[in-house]
């Protein structure tokens, strides 16, 4: 496996105290997994508050940031995710849940960190997504039938005020639109990218 690690991005789930960073990246380095040895990168899932409060300090260990929308709406709002009596009351879209992740993206991008995101919000919620665009977040991760209904809605003018990528009107242009490449969506009014690989299950926003 250390053979290949060019190949691999990992990511640690749940990680609740920097010394629990610390202590599981030690292991994997003991067992040929060292953080940016043959190029491997590790990053930490912004599942819990402490990893935004600590932001700064999980930075230094780790290579970017990707939040968990469900679990992290669930312990920032103190609600049981898989309660449906309580459904009506998990808003991962809700005020405080915002305020968290938009304090994630600028301590990670004042440490020079990336920030993603692999929840379902941005799948499940167009208005969302775009909130994450206009923050300035790295990447978005989509369910496969909400890409163009999300893309759309980012596009819009009335969410994001940045110079046109592409003519007037068109929702975008598609290169390299190849089974086991890498095609890609230009956006009207976002400089950025939806990549969607043929091969995966879903979509990936990216800055240029």
């Amino acid at each position: 496996m250390a053979e290949t690690t060019k190949r691999i991005r990992m990511a640690y789930f749940l990680c609740l105290r920097i010394s629990c960073a610390d202590r599981v990246l030690k292991v994997m380095g003991k067992n040929g997994l060292k953080r940016g040895k043959k190029g491997l990168e590790v990053y930490v899932m912004a599942e819990v508050p402490s990893n935004i409060t600590l932001a700064d300090q999980f930075a230094e260990r780790f290579d970017g940031f990707s939040i968990g929308s469900n679990d992290l709406t669930q312990l920032v709002l103190g609600v049981d995710r898989d309660s449906s009596e309580l459904a009506d009351l998990f808003q991962e879209q809700h005020d405080a849940v915002k305020f968290e992740i938009r304090r994630l993206i600028k301590a990670a991008h004042k440490a020079k960190k990336k920030v993603g995101i692999c929840g379902q919000a941005p799948s499940d919620y167009p208005d969302f997504a775009a909130f994450l665009v206009r923050e300035g977040i790295d990447s978005i991760s989509l369910n496969p039938d909400s890409v163009i209904k999300v893309i759309r809605r980012i596009g819009e003018k009335k969410f994001l005020d940045l110079p046109v990528m592409g003519k007037e009107g068109q929702l975008g242009a598609v290169a390299n639109a190849s089974p086991g490449l890498d095609p890609w969506v230009l956006l009207p009014g976002c400089r950025g990218r939806f990549s969607t690989p043929w091969t995966a299950a879903g979509a990936r926003y990216r800055p240029w």
